[in-house]
């Protein structure tokens, strides 16, 4: 199993949303634990890295541990051992590059 660097690429906030579903409304902002430019290692045994979201990582651990134990998206994405995944909310989503560690 290979470690797996993630990467916050991109944090979203959809105010019109915010505004129509959320109780704090637009005042929720953006995804309040992560923000672009984060980095985490995983290091295997299904442990989520010190300080990441803990709803984030339900949503993309299934991709990390492909990634880590050597899935291929090629030729879908232009580099072996990456993919991008992002979190299942619809009003702060957050996207993440998910690449395998060279040992």
């Amino acid at each position: 199993m290979k470690k797996v660097k993630i990467t916050v690429l991109k944090t979203s906030f959809y105010e019109d949303y915010a505004d129509a579903y959320l109780t704090e409304g637009k005042d929720a902002g953006p995804c309040p634990l992560l923000k672009e430019g984060d980095t985490f290692v995983y290091e295997g045994k299904a442990v989520m890295p010190e300080g990441f979201c803990p709803w984030a990582w339900i949503d993309i651990y299934g991709g990390v541990s492909a990634v880590s134990a050597g899935a291929s998206y090629t030729p879908w994405y232009n580099k072996e051992g990456l993919q991008i995944l992002c979190c299942t909310d619809g009003i702060r989503p957050v996207i993440f590059a998910v690449e395998a560690l060279d040992d």
